[in-house]
């Protein structure tokens, strides 16, 4: 059966209704992923893809990391990250941390089979914006890759519900150390409800920018990169109640 996958777009705009809204560019993008057959099976995927390109394929993070420095002036800067975690040498975890140095716009997608909840929490403390298991479908990454370039996040929903279970069971730490504002609360309560920035903006009436701000000063305050880490972030140290079924 393959497995569904929770979106949560919590920055992108629709631009649907724009009259004449010229074609975006296609996305550009680099999977690191040491399984030659699972490389070529979303290599082909992407080939017939108007909407995704693909600009280079690794098959370790240090050849990945080798082409990405800052010094490598001549590579082109991706859109999204596809990254493994069980890869020889240097895993995928260890390497999220240069990734992220080394391309601090660019959102990375964890792509593994592994279920670990040490590896799900590891990797979105370290700012993956999505955690995929392969058991997902070429049309579930395909849509999980414009999601993150969008501004929004993913997780796969046997992900979230490891996240749900482990909020459930966490004893609360109260909220005194956050120092967040009544109106950083009422965005943040609201990102937890799954709205994003638009609607966050007309629900408070105030502006799309002025959400953006809130939502970059809740990040700093808590001492995260991305919508599911503030969110699990919240409920654990008691800033925003468990609802109980």
């Amino acid at each position: 059966m393959a497995a569904r996958v929770l979106f949560f777009n919590s920055n992108a705009e629709d631009c649907s209704s724009l009259p004449n809204s010229p074609m975006p560019d296609p996305t550009k993008v680099i999977i690191v992923e040491d399984n030659p057959e699972y490389r070529n099976v979303l290599k082909m995927a992407f080939e017939f893809d108007d909407d995704i390109v693909l600009i280079g394929t690794y098959g370790s993070a240090e050849h990945a990391l080798r082409a990405l420095e800052p010094k490598s002036k001549n590579i082109t800067r991706p859109d999204a990250l596809l990254l493994d975690l069980n890869l020889p040498e240097m895993s995928g975890l260890e390497a999220m941390k240069w990734f992220r140095e080394y391309l601090p716009d660019t959102p990375i997608i964890v792509l593994t089979q592994s279920e670990s909840e040490s590896d799900v929490l590891t990797a979105i403390q370290q700012g993956a914006t999505g955690y995929l298991l392969k058991s997902a479908t070429v049309q579930q990454i395909k849509d999980g890759i414009q999601t993150v370039v969008s501004g929004g996040a993913l997780l796969d929903t046997k992900v979230a519900q490891y996240i749900m279970n482990q909020i459930q069971s966490a004893p609360a730490k109260g909220d005194s150390q956050t120092n967040l504002s009544i109106r950083e609360l009422e965005v943040l309560e609201l990102l937890a409800e799954g709205l994003v920035k638009k609607e966050i903006a007309a629900k408070l009436g105030i502006s799309f920018f002025t959400v953006s701000t809130h939502i970059r000063h809740v990040y700093d305050k808590l001492n995260v990169l991305n919508a599911p880490a503030a969110i699990s972030t919240a409920y654990q140290t008691g800033i925003l109640p468990v609802k109980k079924k």
